[in-house]
Parts: structure tokens; sequence; C-alpha cells
């Protein structure tokens, strides 16, 4: 049997607690997941390559892992890059990011991960 467990060490340490709870929020509970702050440049390239939008954009997720392949090791959820430039709040382009690859879509669903997302910004809050 494999231990549960969260591996947040490709995150920036100050976004650690944004990222865990998220994770917690979605029930999530094992797993390695990267977040990396980048430049406009890069992340309208990325957003072009990946969404078909010629622009900058806050915060991509590029899920990896659906949550199969646990028996060969630890969940592999995936990576958010945020640039910093076109996020007005980085926690919540961090638990945005972080909700979108545990399988939240708010183009889609009927407001629950926005309404999700305002829970855990609310609960941060609250620690502060």
């Amino acid at each position: 049997m494999i231990a549960v467990t969260l591996d947040l060490e490709d995150v920036p340490a100050e976004h650690r607690p944004a990222a865990a709870a998220a994770l917690e929020a979605a029930g999530v509970a094992d797993g390695h997941l990267a977040v990396e702050l980048v430049d406009a440049r890069r992340i309208r390239e990325l957003n072009r390559e990946h969404r078909g939008r010629d622009e900058p954009t806050d915060v991509l997720s590029f899920p990896i892992d659906g949550g199969g392949g646990r028996e060969l090791g630890p969940r592999e959820l995936g990576d958010v890059l945020i640039c910093p430039g076109q996020a007005a709040d980085l926690t919540e382009a961090v638990v945005h990011g972080v909700l979108h690859l545990c399988g939240y879509d708010h183009e889609t669903d009927a407001g629950e991960m926005l309404a999700l997302q305002a829970e855990v910004l609310d609960r941060l809050g609250a620690q502060r």
C-alpha cells in the first residue's frame, strides 16, 4: 500500500497554503503539483498554443493524471502557471489554477468552481 501524501515541494513556499487549501476543498489528499510564475510573453505563448487565444492571461493549468497509476507511485496532478502581471491576486490565481487541476471548470459548470474558490479564499483570509 502506498502512503497518501501531498507533494508541494515544487510550489513556491508562499503559495503552498493556498495550494493545500484548494486541494483539501476538492477532496484531493495525495499527489504532486507544481506552480510556476511566468512572464506575460510566456503565458501568452502557452495560451495561444493550448487554448487558441493569442493574449496573455492570469493562470493556466495543465492536468497530467486523472487519478490512475497510483500503484506505480504518487499521483501527478499537473502544473499551474501564473503570470503575476496579469493576476489581480496571486493567492486567488493559485486556488483557481489548482481547482482546475482537480477537474473543476467554471466555463462549463453551474457556478460550483467559483463558489468553492470563494470558500477557500474566505478560509485562507480567516487564517491570516
